[in-house]
C-alpha cells in the first residue's frame, strides 16, 4: 500500500508484534534464566520452559519451585534482560523512507520504561525515532486517547498514521481521532491472538498489511 509522506507527516508505530515478534523477547528472556540457573548445561531447562509456556503452564512457578530462587527475581531477570531480538524485514527501509521524504516517526508502547527502552536499543531503531511514549512514564495506557494526543502535541502534521497489531486495543483512539490506522496481520506468533473477538468497527483499523515490505512510501 502507498503511504504518501511529507513534512506534515507522522507515522506511528507500535513496538510489541508491530515492529519485531514478543515471542522473541520471550525466548531470550527463558535463555538468560535458563543460563543463570543452569550455567554449563542450560539447554534441557531452555526446553523445558518454552514447553511449559507452549501448554500455557506457569514457568515461573515451576522455577520457584524446582530451584532456589525468588519469583521477584525472576520477575527482574525477564524483564531487565538484554534481549536478542531483531526488527522484521522492511522495518528500516521503511524508516529511512520516512525520513527520506522529511516525515516524522513515533512509536506508542504499554510496558515498562526500562524494558521498552531496552527493547528499542537493541532493535537499532532509537535514531529513526522522534516521539517515544511509553505507559509507564505516563500513566495511561492504549487504548486511551491520552498516549495518542501526547504524540500530536508534540509533533505536529497534518496527518497522522498508527501501524499496530492488536485490534483489541490499538486502534480506538487513533480512529477516533481521526488518524489512517494501518494492521500487520498476525504472522502466526504473536504473543496476544484474540483478533476474532473484535468485531466492533471502532476496533477495527481501515487497512491491513501483511508485512512490511508491502508499504511504498511516496
Amino acid at each position: 500500500m502507498d503511504i504518501q509522506v511529507d513534512k506534515h507527516t507522522v507515522v506511528v508505530f507500535d513496538l510489541d508484534d508491530t515492529l519485531y515478534n514478543e515471542l522473541d523477547f520471550l525466548k531470550s528472556a527463558y535463555k538468560s534464566i535458563a543460563i543463570f540457573l543452569e550455567n554449563k548445561n542450560w539447554k534441557p531447562l531452555y526446553s523445558k520452559l518454552f514447553s511449559l509456556y507452549r501448554c500455557k503452564l506457569n514457568v515461573f512457578e515451576f522455577i520457584v519451585t524446582t530451584y532456589s530462587v525468588e519469583m521477584e527475581l525472576l520477575i527482574e531477570m525477564y524483564k531487565d534482560h538484554q534481549p536478542d531480538i531483531h526488527v522484521f524485514d522492511g522495518v528500516i527501509e521503511t524508516f529511512e523512507a520516512i525520513k527520506s521524504k522529511n516525515g516524522k516517526i513515533g512509536i506508542i508502547t504499554d510496558g515498562r520504561s526500562k524494558t521498552q527502552r531496552t527493547k528499542i536499543k537493541c532493535l537499532g531503531i532509537a535514531k529513526y525515532i522522534d516521539e517515544l511514549i511509553i505507559s509507564d512514564e505516563i500513566g495511561s495506557e492504549k487504548p486511551s486517547k491520552t498516549n495518542f494526543e501526547l504524540i500530536e502535541k508534540s509533533l505536529f502534521g497534518k496527518t497522522y498514521y498508527y501501524i499496530a497489531d492488536n485490534l483489541k486495543k490499538d486502534f480506538l483512539a487513533p480512529n477516533e481521532l481521526g488518524w489512517q490506522s494501518i494492521a500487520l496481520v498476525d504472522n502466526g506468533k504473536n504473543i496476544h491472538f484474540q483478533s476474532h473477538e473484535c468485531e466492533n468497527e471502532k476496533n477495527l483499523p481501515q487497512d491491513y498489511i501483511l508485512n512490511f515490505k508491502e508499504i511504498n512510501i511516496i
